[in-house]
Parts: structure tokens; C-alpha cells; sequence
């Protein structure tokens, strides 16, 4: 720990350490001095040490204390490799703190903040550092004033906010630096002057000679390069001489170490001479004010400052920039100036200025002075109003004022007669008037996306023949009618609400109308120049007569309508989602003119007819008919389609791929999964094939080939039960890059809880490019078993980081649930925490996140099980209830989301065309990218679900899925797929078949959330098995065992051997814990036992009752009688050998346990390998049905080795073959000795399976059994003991159930 100086004391000094030095500093502030290594990353820091508990003490006092961590200057010269880092200072203060009195203890004139590694900026003496961490954590979306404080005091917050004593210096950061580096430099031509060791930086288009010591502050002489020369120096080695041109030329020589060092320079220089026109790029470098040295470059004529500080009023501000005469660009966007700078009106020179996002209310009148402005960009900003003068600027061509505050268009467009587009995206407009287009015939292309249209207005019946290109897209209009605008040829209105469009058809080519409400599109005249038309997810029934008369028209989408005909005449045909039963046939002679060449009818209802349709369209390159109702495909039909590069068959009911698919030499893609084949199809052997996915078949073998194609990338043979793959086999598949096989189950020891609830199949696939950015989480034993985690995660262009979340958000889930039990505090929490982590790799890159989360419900009565979703970003997540869609997220998106893009459009960022946040990502929340605070919050969605009997399964998926396919279709779609790796496979190839190109990703979880169950910590019957399956729980009579020794302590060997059987119960059995139970003496006592909802805790003296039927072997007894009883059993049912008897299974609460007189301070342990099987029970017998007690049996030993030898020296070998410790089978009998004789045997589980005897509900006894479960729920009281059932010896059973 370092050095702790304190200050004076007052409110804001915590307890002083008795071993701290006594010292004063200004300002009431205490100063704690803590050295800091780097690692391997410049601006990531390790804690070496924490302050101490005083302090801490001291900050749990109030909330609104805190600490500061203020950073040295952290200054990169060119002569090192490494930045030395000074010591770091934390400040103990509270949000009242200003910064001038942190300066004044500090002894520094200023703080310096910088975000997210990116820019800094100089605080104002009157702004307070510690409210503005706390405000940007609020921001963030921690809510708990405690928690704020936290995590203020993590040092990993530096990654996004940073506090530095003095400016952070780079030489490398002040200009763009070419080369650098400190060699012997001697000025002038002639060798009068002596050679000196300098500082030599080549920026832009200066070398700039400086002193080494003094190299930021000291005087530099600084060359201009354009136009001069650069000469290798022939009487000294490795030298160079720098020339500038011009009358007054200068010379530097340059004498460098080496000749590499010296040719670099050499060719840098030389490129810099021979520039004629010279642009300075300063952007994003936290200036207030330009160099000074940028001054004596008179050839400037672009001047790049986006994303500084800039001021107005200081040395070098932006009222100096007159001083550039040849300035002809300048950017000066995102500098919140606030105010315009009225001086840059006089800069006659400018063509080009870019003032966006600034913060401006209004443009001076002055603006009218720059008669040579060509383009004006003012875009982000507070602006209602133009002023009249801009309509003085004849030469403008370029004016943009999107997401600004406009309700019309300006009037002075009809003066700015060079103008040809009206750009006003982003802006309040509710009502577009075709009359003030038509008066503006100078305008060609209209862009009024995302504002709030619902109407159009048309002044009069008079067509407008200029208008050619017009995007309305994410508008609110329910009609739309351009029919007079006769010379429009490309319209965008996606995402509207549109339920008629009409349009003229002379000049149309492209039309996107996609994602509506359309029933009808009528354009007149038919569109002779159509190309393109796209009308997927409407509510279309037949394809518009006018697109089938359409003759040069090439791409047609009309996926996810209604229809059931479609022309085929195109290049492009994406029919997916509809009703066709057929296809049209090609006429004679139409075979060899079929342009069709990619061609999408997947979810159809297609049958084998439809085969030799396709034949007639030879070229095609891409077939896409899964999801339909195949059951061949013909040989000598595939035979004919030579072309076919792509074919996805998947989700029919084909029984092998034809054989002549050998002869599709092209062929690179092979989708056919989820059919019947059962032959592996003869693809190994074309030379192109690259992606082979033949999982969720019948495959029994492979043939392998001689030798493999290279190009084979991807073989996906997962689901595949009865293939068995040789050691020769996967040899040979060991050069292909990704090869997916079912892991064959290992034999464990853990009882695997999570296999009865839930079980969860995903699918990946990459598309069309080159990388998978998707990851995906599945943990199905989270938290000791008693809960799953899915979650799904999205980087869209970069792969690092969904894979850092897929390595760390669990864990961080974990910690989170240990600090709170609110499901929506610590959900939030760990998205929140996941994103401070992500350090500098968050800076840049951002992901989409998905997190869903199963565990016990305590909360609610009804259910087992609660749901928790958390998301941020396009991931979703699905339940599917009783056949039902029920979204569980929130699209985060600017197209899904008009709260996140207002909220976005207010906070004036820029949304360009591809509805992109700064042209970087779609999403308004996500994980990472801190750069774009506060536009992009890492703040999730949660909900919070009971699961119950209805919820079947649960869908997880990234953008792309659920761009294309709808929660209710995803649902019917995968709702009776038995295995969920076909669900997931079967998602992801509906959205390819549906057009994405993308990076897809699907995750299925079937749930099995119903009576059976149970999480009771019952210790006695193991959870139900998987849908579709029986499970079973095996048990076995245990033998009568004899009087324990007093004497030796040990017990002796059993007499017999018990039978096995399995349970079977009407009601449902109580689910086995995974994790190691309590045993009696250790956890049971002080604790309650953990309940679920199912079986809630029952009142005093009443239990829940578990009827089923046993069926038991003895060799004790052959007619039902147990061997110390005098008359049969009652509801015993003899049977030869086997014997069917009634048992009674109860729950038990922790406090009967504490007074039952059986327990004992030994509590009986059952071995590993019982373990293994589930939890286990000693029981006693008793003397009513409903006042017994079953004894929980937990194992508190290590796990015993398997092997016989190693058995037996912990423990007596039963003669079935099992192990109980010595010390375990006494206890079990001491306890089963001490229990009273109950006529009505109780039996538990065995210790090994004999599948032979099983338990069977006998017809005469399940009136008896369900009449038994009403009466105990209603209430009954308990009868009384007989009197002889006291007084009989007692029996004794060690089991365990």
C-alpha cells in the first residue's frame, strides 16, 4: 500500500491510519499514492494494492463519497518504445468536490477527462469529477446508489473514463507523424555549424528539428518539404539532406545509424516532396487549438478537425483560421461549439464545410458571405429555420440538414437552383406536399426517411417530371399514392404501414416494399424498365398481373405472403413462405431461353411433381426446397442440373441423394440435414465441394474416398445416432477445419439434474462470409446444478468480441447472483459489469448480447421453475407456451425500436442511409463500443418469466434469424421436431432459404417444466427422464440385517440380497439435487429443507402423499409375508416369486426432522456409486400411513474409486456388489433398529439395477391409490396406533430410494 498523505481534517477526510505520516494539503482532500505496472496492454492497469479499511470504512459512511483516480501524464517521445507511467494518485472526495480544489492539493492548474481511451478534454474548475463518474455510471444503468459508489472504485473503469493531472502528451497523438527518431543533425549547406543531437519528427509536410530535453516546449525549426528535395549525402555515411524550396532555401543533414534507417527515411521524404496538394488531418486528437506550427505550411488547403475541442477565443482558436489563405476544406463536426463561429464567414476560400453535431441553434445571416461554397454540411444539430441569405450561395450543390428539428421543407431550396436533392432524414415532418416539390424543378432525389409522415398531399392533379428517386422507409403512412410523379424511377418505402401503394410505371426500375401491410400494388402503365422489385412480408395472395407482363424485370422477392403461383420467368425468384403446391411447367422451347438462376422456394408445400419443373431451367446455379414435401428426387432430374453450385434439401423426407449428383462438378454446398438418408451421398469426390451438412439423418457409414478434396472446409455429421466412426475414418477427416460428430456419453458419477428438464441443440452458420461472428453460451448444470444458462452473442463484423463474452458473462452471472436475489439487479448487473470488463477491446468493438437464465422460482407458487431474459442489442429470445409465441426481448435497432431512435435522433447522432448509428452498428444498445456514449447504452431489457406446464421449448437468436423469420412461424416450425439440434439446424436454414446471406445463429431448449418436475430436496427419487422417454427409478429390497455388535462396533453382513424395481408414479417423482446432499447431522438441522413450488412446505403433521406400486423379489419370503410378520401384509398382492406392494413415498420438512426421536448425531452415508444414481433415504417404519418419516441420507465422504479393491478398503462388499462404508451400514441400522414396526412395510432404493423386477400400479389399486392422494389433500386427521403394532418386535430396512 502506498504512501497515504492526509489533508485536514474535516468532512471529507475519513479516519486517519495510526501509521500514516501526519502531513496537510490544501483543500480537504486526501491524496492516497498507489504505484501502477502496465501489462502488455498501454492503457490497461494492474491493482497492486487496494486502500485500506479506514478508507473504506469511511466511504460506506455516504454514498455520496467517493474516489477519484488521478493519472500522471503519460508522455510517448520518440526515442522510447514504452510510455512510463508516473504514479497514480487516488483522491478521496464527494461529489461536491470541484476540480480546482482537487488541482489546489494536487498542485496542478488542470483536470484532464478522458473516454474511452479516445478523447480529452480540459474540466472546468467549477465541474465536479467525481459527480461525473457516478452520472456516467447512471447513465450506464446502475440504479443502486451503493452499488455506483462500488464500482467507482474499480480501476477498470480507467478503460472508459480517465482523469489525468496534467494533458496526456503524444507526439505521435499531436500530428500525424511519419517518422521519428533522435540522430545527429547538423543546419546549413556548409560545415560551419557543428553536428547536434535533435529530436527529428517528418509530420506531414514538415521536418521538424527540435531540442531532445525540451522537445515539447522548447523552440522547433521547422522545414516545409513540399517542393523540395532530399539528397543522399556522399561524404558521410548514412546521411541525408533535407532541402525546402524557394529562395530562402534551408538544410538540415541527417546522419542516421544505419542504412535500413536511412533508405526509409529516404522514401518517406520523397513522397512528401513531390505533394502538390496539402491536407492536415487532426481529427480526433483533443485539441483546443491548432499548432502553432501548422501556421508557417501556407499550402494548406484541407484542414480536418472533426472530433477536438476546438475553441474560439484562444492562441491558435478558431477565429485564426483566416490566417490559412488557401483553405479551401474544413471539417469542424463534433466539436459542441454550441455557437457558430462568425469569423469563418470571412474565409472567402471555402468550397466545403462541415459543421454537424455542434449543437447549433440557428445559422448567421453572414453565412451568405461564402459565394464559393459548394457543399454545406450542418447535419446533427438544433436547427428549425434557414435564414434567407443561404439562398445567395449559387455555386451550393450540397446541403444537409438531416436530424435536425425541421416540420417542412425550407422555403430558400427554391432558390438553390444547384441543388438536386432535398436530404432531411431525421427530422419532425408529418405531411409531405407534392406541391412544393413540384415548385422546386431543380430537385431530383428526395430522402425523408425517418421522420413521422402519415400523409402525402397533392395540391392539384399536375405531374411532377423531375422527382426520380424518393426513400420514405420507416414512416408511418397507411396509403401511399405517387402515381404523379410520371418520371420516378426508384422508391424505398420499407417498414411503413402501407395497405395499397400506387405508382406510375413509365419510368419505374426498382421498387422495395418489403416488411408492410400490402394487399394490394397497382402501378400503371406495366413498368417496361423494371428490374427489381422486392414485396417479401406483406399480405400479398397472387404476385400483380403488371410484374408478370414486366419483361426485363430479373429479381423478384414475394417471400412470406400468401401466394400459391408464381412466374418464373427471372433471374432471381425468392418464393419462400407461401402456399405453392406446384410450379409452372416451361413451354417448348422455353428450356434452353430460362434465365433462372438462383432460385428459393423453401416452406412451401412442394411435393416430388414439382422435380421435373426444374429441368426446365438448366442454368440454375442455387436451389433452395427444403422445409417442403419431398420424399425423392429423381436421379435423371439432378442429372441435368450441371450448374447447380448450391443445394439445400434439408427438412424433406428423402431416403438417399441420387448418385448422378457426382455429375454437378460445380457443386460447393450440400444442405440435407433432418431427412431419412441413410446411404452417405457420393460428394466426397467433387472437386469443389467446400460445406457438407448431412446431420439429424439416418447414416449408418461412410465411404471414404481414396483422397479427400482440399477444398473441403465444413462436415456436419452431428445427430446421427447409429453412425460409428473409425479411428482410419477420422484420420482422414483430421485437414478438415471444422468437423462436427456426436460426443459419445462418458460414464460419470454425477446425477445430471438438468437432462430431465431441459435440453438444447444449436446451430451456426456463417453464409456467404468468411468468418462465424457469433457465439453462443450453454451451461446446463449452472450454479451446482439447479439452474441453465443460455445466451447468444453477435458481433456482426468482429468475431473478438462474442467470444470474450462467451468465456466470461457466466462467471459473471454467478458472482452477481451470490450479491442479490432481484432477478432484474443482478441480470442488469452482469451485463453492466461484463461491459467494464471488456476493456479496451470494448472501445472499439461491440456485440449484441442475449442471456437467459432457468432457475428454481421462489417467488412464484405455480411454478418450478422462473425465466429471466436480459438482452441488449437484435439477439432474441422466444418461449413458446401452449403452440404460442411469447417474445421474451426487446429489439434494440433504429428500424424496430422509434423510443431508441428518438432517444438516439435526440442525442443528435448520425444515422446514415443503411440505417447505421454513425455508419458503424444498427443497434442503440449493445455491449462494447463505448466510443458511441451516450448514443450507445450497455443498459439491458429484462423480463422475468414463471415456466409452467405449458412452455415447451425456447427459440435464441441473433438479427439475422429474426429478420427473416417471425416469432410464430419459428414456433410452428420447430415445435414437433423431436431433437433440438434439428429445431436449431432447421431455423437457420429457413433464414438462408428466406434470403440471409448472413452470419445466423439459432439455439432450441426443449423444456420438460411440468409436476414431474420437482426440486425438492427429497434425497429419495431421481428426477423424470427427457420427453418421449420413461424414467425410471430402480430399487431394490434391501435384506433384514442382524443385530449390530456392541462390542466391535461393526456391523455384520447382510443375510440376503435385495430384488430391483422401478417406480413408477401417477402423481410425478421428486427431483434428485446434483450437487452433494447434507447429511442429517451437518445441513438438515439448522436448515429447512429446499422446497419447490410443486410440493410446497406442508402444514404440521401432514404430508404429501406419492402412492405408486412396487413389484419385489425376496428370498426371504415367497407369499407376501415379510419374515417377522404373523399375517399378510395389507394391498400386498402375491405373484409367485414377485410380490406387488403399496408404497408410500412423503415429502418431509426440516423442522419434523428435529423432532423425530430417530436422529441421531451419525447420520447414515450412502456410497459414491449410490450416489451417483440420485439422492437416497433411510427409512423407518411406523405405525400410521401418515405419520412417517423419511430420513434424508447424504454423502459427506470423498468419492471412492471404482475398481473392487479399492472399494472394499473403505467399506463391506454387500453380496450385490455395491460398497458401504463400515462405519455408514451401522449407523443405517442403528437408526432403522430404533424406528417402531409398521405392518405396511416402507422399501428403498437398491444400490444396483436389476431391470428385471419393476414396479406396476395393479388395476385394483388405483381407485385405492388416487382415493388415498384425495384424502390427504383435503386434510384428513390421522388415525391412532393400534396397540399391538407397539408392542411387535421391529423390522428393520436400510434403503435408499
Amino acid at each position: 500500500m502506498g504512501e497515504v498523505e492526509p489533508g485536514p481534517a474535516g468532512p471529507l477526510e475519513p479516519p486517519e491510519p495510526p501509521e500514516a505520516p501526519a502531513s496537510r494539503r490544501p483543500g480537504g482532500i486526501r491524496v492516497l499514492k498507489r504505484n501502477m505496472k502496465r501489462n502488455g496492454s498501454r492503457t490497461c492497469l494492474n491493482r497492486r494494492s487496494r486502500f485500506g479499511s479506514r478508507e473504506r470504512d469511511w466511504l460506506r459512511e455516504d454514498v455520496k463519497r467517493g474516489c477519484v483516480y488521478l493519472y500522471g501524464a503519460d508522455t510517448t517521445t520518440a526515442s522510447t518504445t514504452a510510455s512510463a507511467s508516473s504514479d497514480l494518485h487516488l483522491v478521496l472526495c464527494t461529489v461536491e468536490t470541484p476540480a480546482s480544489e482537487i488541482c489546489a492539493g494536487e498542485g496542478r492548474e488542470s483536470l484532464y477527462l478522458q473516454l474511452h481511451g479516445d478523447l480529452v478534454r480540459r474540466l472546468e474548475p467549477t465541474e465536479r469529477p467525481l459527480q461525473i463518474v457516478y452520472d456516467y455510471l447512471a447513465r450506464l444503468g446502475f440504479d443502486d446508489p451503493a452499488r455506483i459508489q462500488e464500482e467507482a472504485t474499480d480501476p477498470d473503469l480507467g478503460c472508459m473514463l480517465r482523469f489525468y493531472g496534467e494533458k496526456p502528451c503524444q507526439m505521435d497523438h499531436l500530428d500525424r507523424i511519419l517518422l521519428s527518431g533522435i540522430y545527429n543533425v547538423r543546419k546549413g549547406k556548409t560545415q560551419l555549424h557543428k553536428w547536434a543531437e535533435r529530436l527529428v519528427v517528418l509530420c506531414g509536410t514538415c521536418l521538424i528539428v527540435s531540442s531532445v530535453k525540451d522537445c515539447q516546449t522548447g523552440k522547433m525549426h521547422i522545414l516545409p518539404l513540399v517542393g523540395g528535395k532530399v539528397e543522399e549525402v556522399k561524404r558521410r555515411q548514412h546521411s541525408l539532406a533535407f532541402s525546402s524550396a524557394g529562395a530562402q532555401a534551408q538544410t538540415y543533414h541527417v546522419s542516421f545509424e544505419t542504412l535500413a534507417e536511412c533508405q526509409r527515411w529516404q522514401r518517406q521524404a520523397s513522397k512528401v516532396v513531390s505533394q502538390r496538394i496539402s491536407t492536415v488531418d487532426l481529427s480526433c486528437y483533443s485539441l483546443e487549438e491548432v499548432p502553432e506550427h501548422l501556421f508557417y505550411s501556407q499550402d494548406i488547403t484541407y484542414l480536418n478537425l472533426r472530433h477536438n475541442f476546438m475553441q474560439l477565443e484562444r492562441p491558435g482558436g478558431l477565429d485564426t483560421l483566416y490566417r490559412f489563405s488557401q483553405l479551401k476544406g474544413l471539417n469542424l463536426s463534433h466539436n459542441k461549439l454550441g455557437l457558430f463561429p462568425v469569423l469563418l464567414c470571412e474565409i472567402s476560400t471555402l468550397t466545403e464545410l462541415n459543421l454537424s453535431c455542434n449543437g447549433f441553434h440557428d445559422l448567421p445571416s453572414q453565412i451568405g458571405n461564402l459565394l464559393n461554397l459548394q457543399t454545406l454540411c450542418v447535419d446533427g444539430n438544433f436547427l428549425t429555420t434557414l435564414p434567407e441569405e443561404l439562398g445567395n450561395l449559387q455555386q451550393l450543390s450540397s446541403l444537409g440538414i438531416s436530424f435536425n428539428n425541421f416540420s417542412h421543407i425550407p422555403e430558400v431550396y427554391e432558390k438553390l437552383t444547384m441543388l438536386d436533392k432535398v436530404v432531411m432524414a431525421g427530422n419532425h415532418l408529418e405531411v409531405l406536399n407534392l406541391g412544393v416539390l413540384n415548385r422546386m424543378s431543380h430537385i431530383k432525389h428526395v430522402d425523408l426517411r425517418m421522420n413521422h409522415l402519415k400523409t402525402v398531399v397533392t395540391e392539384n392533379l399536375e405531374g411532377n417530371k423531375y422527382i426520380t428517386h424518393m426513400d420514405l422507409r420507416d414512416n408511418q403512412l397507411a396509403d401511399l399514392d405517387l402515381n404523379s410523379l410520371c418520371s420516378l424511377e426508384q422508391l424505398h418505402c420499407e417498414r411503413n404501414q402501407l395497405r395499397e401503394l400506387t405508382l406510375s410505371g413509365f419510368s419505374l426500375r426498382t421498387l422495395y416494399a418489403s416488411s408492410n401491410r400490402l394487399t394490394a400494388v397497382n402501378v400503371y402503365p406495366v413498368p417496361s424498365q423494371l428490374t427489381s422489385l422486392e414485396l417479401s412480408r406483406n399480405l400479398l395472395e397472387c404476385v400483380p398481373d403488371w410484374a408478370c407482363e414486366a419483361k426485363k424485370m430479373e429479381i423478384l422477392d414475394v417471400s412470406c405472403n400468401l401466394l400459391t403461383e408464381v412466374p418464373m420467368s427471372l433471374r432471381y425468384l425468392n418464393a419462400s413462405a407461401n402456399s405453392l403446391e406446384s410450379l409452372p411447367s416451361a413451354g417448348a422451347g422455353e428450356e434452353s431461353l430460362s434465365a433462372l438462376q438462383l432460385l428459393y422456394l423453401t416452406n412451401n408445400l412442394l411435393t416430388d411433381q414439382c422435380v421435373p419443373v426444374l429441368v426446365g431451367h438448366p442454368h440454375l446455379r442455387i436451389l433452395h426446397l427444403a422445409n417442403n414435401q419431398l420424399q425423392t428426387f429423381p436421379a435423371s432430374k439432378l442429372n441435368k442440373l450441371e450448374q447447380l453450385e448450391e443445394l439445400n434439401l434439408s427438412g424433406n423426407k428423402l431416403k438417399t441423394i441420387p448418385t448422378t449428383i457426382a455429375n454437378c462438378r460445380r457443386l460447393h454446398t450440400l444442405v440435407a440435414h433432418s431427412n431419412n438418408i441413410s446411404i452417405f451421398p457420393e460428394i466426397l469426390q467433387l472437386p469443389q465441394i467446400q460445406f457438407v451438412d448431412l446431420s439429424c439423418n439416418d447414416l449408418t457409414e461412410i465411404l471414404i474416398p481414396e483422397a479427400l478434396p482440399a477444398t473441403l472446409q465444413d462436415l456436419d455429421l452431428t445427430g446421427n445416432t447409429n453412425l460409428v466412426l473409425e479411428h482410419k475414418t477420422l484420420d482422414t477427416f483430421s485437414h478438415i477445419t471444422t468437423l462436427k460428430i456426436d460426443q459419445k456419453p462418458l460414464p460419470t458419477t454425477d446425477s445430471t439434474v438438468t437432462s430431465t428438464f431441459w435440453s438444447h441443440g444449436l446451430a451456426e452458420m456463417a453464409g456467404q462470409r468468411n468468418k462465424l461472428c457469433i457465439s453462443a453460451l450453454a451451461v446446463d448444470n449452472f450454479a451446482e446444478g439447479v439452474g441453465a444458462v443460455y445466451g447468444m452473442f453477435d458481433g456482426d463484423r468482429n468475431e473478438e468480441l462474442p467470444r470474450l463474452l462467451q468465456c466470461t458473462m457466466a462467471d459473471v452471472l454467478l458472482e452477481e447472483v451470490q450479491q442479490s436475489t432481484n432477478d432484474t439487479v443482478f441480470m442488469a448487473n452482469t451485463f453492466l459489469v461484463s461491459h467494464r470488463k471488456l476493456g479496451m477491446a470494448g472501445q472499439k468493438l461491440g456485440s449484441s448480447a442475449l442471456l437467459c437464465y432457468i432457475r428454481p422460482d421462489t417467488a412464484d407458487p405455480t411454478s418450478s421453475f422462473s425465466l429471466t431474459v436480459a438482452n441488449v442489442g437484435t439477439c432474441q429470445a422466444v418461449l413458446c407456451r401452449g403452440g404460442k409465441p411469447v417474445p421474451l426481448s426487446k429489439v434494440f435497432s433504429l428500424e424496430q425500436d422509434p423510443e431508441e431512435a428518438q432517444r438516439v435522433k435526440d442525442q443528435k447522432a448520425i444515422i446514415t442511409e443503411d440505417n447505421k448509428v454513425n455508419g458503424v452498428t444498427c443497434c442503440t444498445r449493445m455491449l462494447g463500443c463505448t466510443y458511441l456514449y451516450p448514443w450507445i447504452l450497455p443498459k439491458p431489457h429484462i423480463s422475468a418469466t414463471p415456466l409452467t406446464i405449458q412452455d415447451e421449448l425456447l427459440i435464441l437468436g441473433n438479427k439475422a434469424l429474426w429478420e427473416h423469420l417471425s416469432y410464430t412461424e419459428a414456433v410452428n416450425a420447430v415445435r414437433h421436431v423431436q431433437d433440438p439440434l434439428a429445431a436449431a439446424k432447421k431455423l437457420c436454414t429457413l433464414a438462408q432459404s428466406y434470403g440471409c446471406q448472413d452470419n445466423v445463429g439459432a439455439m432450441v431448449v426443449y423444456l420438460n417444466i411440468g409436476e414431474e418436475g420437482c426440486t425438492c430436496e427429497m434425497n429419495g427419487l431421481t428426477l423424470p427422464g427427457p420427453v418421449g422417454f420413461a424414467s425410471t427409478t430402480i430399487i431394490k429390497d434391501p435384506p433384514k440385517p442382524t443385530t449390530p455388535s456392541s462390542s466391535s462396533g461393526i456391523a455384520s453382513e447382510f443375510g440376503s440380497e435385495m430384488s430391483t424395481s422401478e417406480v413408477s408414479s401417477e402423481v410425478g417423482s421428486t427431483a434428485s439435487d446434483e450437487h452433494n446432499t447434507v447429511g442429517l447431522d451437518a445441513g438438515l438441522l439448522p436448515r429447512p429443507e429446499r422446497r419447490c413450488s410443486l410440493h410446497p412446505t406442508p402444514t404440521s403433521g401432514v404430508f404429501q402423499r406419492q402412492p405408486s406400486c412396487a413389484t419385489f423379489s425376496s428370498n426371504q419370503s415367497d407369499n407376501g409375508l415379510d419374515s417377522d410378520d404373523d399375517q399378510p401384509v395389507e394391498g400386498v398382492i402375491t405373484n409367485g416369486s414377485k410380490v406387488e406392494v403399496e408404497v408410500d413415498i412423503h415429502c418431509c420438512r426440516g423442522r419434523d426432522l428435529e423432532n423425530s426421536p430417530t436422529l441421531t448425531e451419525n447420520s447414515p452415508t450412502p456410497c459414491p456409486e449410490e450416489h451417483a444414481r440420485g439422492s437416497f433415504f433411510g427409512i423407518r417404519r411406523q405405525n400410521s400411513v401418515n405419520s412417517g418419516i423419511l430420513l434424508p441420507v447424504s454423502k459427506d465422504k470423498m468419492e471412492l474409486q471404482k475398481s473392487p479393491s479399492t472399494s472394499c478398503l473403505y467399506g463391506k462388499k454387500l453380496s450385490n456388489g455395491s460398497i458401504v462404508p463400515l462405519e455408514d451400514s451401522l449407523n443405517l441400522i442403528e437408526v432403522a433398529t430404533e424406528a417402531p414396526k409398521k405392518k405396511t412395510g416402507y422399501f428403498a432404493a437398491p444400490t444396483q439395477l436389476e431391470p428385471e423386477d419393476q414396479f406396476v400400479v395393479p388395476r385394483d389399486l388405483e381407485e385405492e391409490v388416487k382415493e388415498q392422494m384425495k384424502q390427504h389433500q383435503e386434510g384428513r386427521p390421522e388415525p391412532e396406533p393400534r396397540e399391538e403394532d407397539r408392542t411387535e418386535l421391529p423390522e428393520e430396512f436400510d434403503t435408499a430410494l
